[in-house]
């Protein structure tokens, strides 16, 4: 396996309380890494580290064999794309004015906007499904909207990595699907994608690489079909179930027996 982005020994916390010590891991190059585990085990948190939003107490994290605290915020921003959880717009903003904002760490003094910025963020909004959205109010759009529409920012900013945190919140289950859909084909063409998700079974049939987290801690990370079993779920979620071949795909499919 290859990696660029890595966790070392990670003790991460905020103030005095402690959400992980020493946490590793090694995220697949080339793949779709889905992060599952109950609330509050350090999953958000594992992926704030990643992109330098929490500097780690002990430890480092690193991309491309360099701390990440070492880059340039522009330059790990044209490598590294982020997704949180609860991003705000700023008032009277456009929605194509939001998704352009992913073009910022592409522009410098001697490169302003250009043609190839317009196609990416065209590009970007039809990916996601905003297009026609593009002239309206981002706060006169539903959850769901929005959602999509901060997902469009992300994509305009054309890294080799994204990472996105519960990017299927307020979604409804046909666009859950399709952007879990879009995440895959990127993954296919190369790109690195890293997920919080919260439904174990999409995290099954849609990702590579699952790391299951309980209390700060990587329980166990591998394929769906090496790590997804009831005594995971028991394990992790304290969810008594049963695990069945899923019928569409043959992944992994849970069904709680409660």
């Amino acid at each position: 396996m290859t990696t660029r982005l890595s966790a070392r020994e990670l003790t991460l916390r905020y103030g005095e309380r402690i959400v992980s010590t020493e946490l590793s891991l090694d995220v697949p190059d080339g793949a779709f890494t889905a992060i599952v585990g109950p609330n509050a085990c350090g999953k958000s948190t594992l992926l704030r580290a990643f992109v330098r939003l929490l500097r780690p107490a002990e430890g480092d994290v690193r991309f491309d064999d360099r701390a990440v605290s070492s880059f340039p915020a522009k330059e790990f921003a044209r490598s590294v794309g982020f997704l949180p959880q609860d991003p705000l717009a700023p008032e009277n903003i456009k929605v194509s004015q939001l998704v352009a904002r992913g073009r910022f760490p592409h522009q410098s003094l001697l490169a302003t906007w250009s043609e190839a910025d317009d196609r990416a963020v065209a590009d970007a909004m039809d990916a996601a499904g905003v297009a026609d959205l593009a002239g309206r109010d981002v706060q006169e759009l539903s959850g769901g909207q929005r959602q999509r529409v901060w997902v469009a920012m992300v994509l305009a900013q054309q890294t080799s990595y994204l990472l996105l945190d519960e990017p299927t919140s307020f979604l409804d289950i046909t666009h859950q699907y399709q952007l879990l859909g879009l995440l895959a084909g990127l993954r296919d063409e190369g790109r690195t994608v890293i997920a919080v998700l919260h439904d174990i079974n999409q995290a099954s049939r849609f990702a590579d690489h699952l790391v299951a987290m309980k209390e700060g801690r990587v329980v166990a990370e591998g394929t769906a079909a090496e790590i997804v079993d009831a005594a995971l779920m028991k394990e992790v979620f304290d969810l008594p179930s049963m695990v069945v071949p899923d019928p569409v795909t043959g992944t992994p499919m849970v069904v709680p027996t409660l």
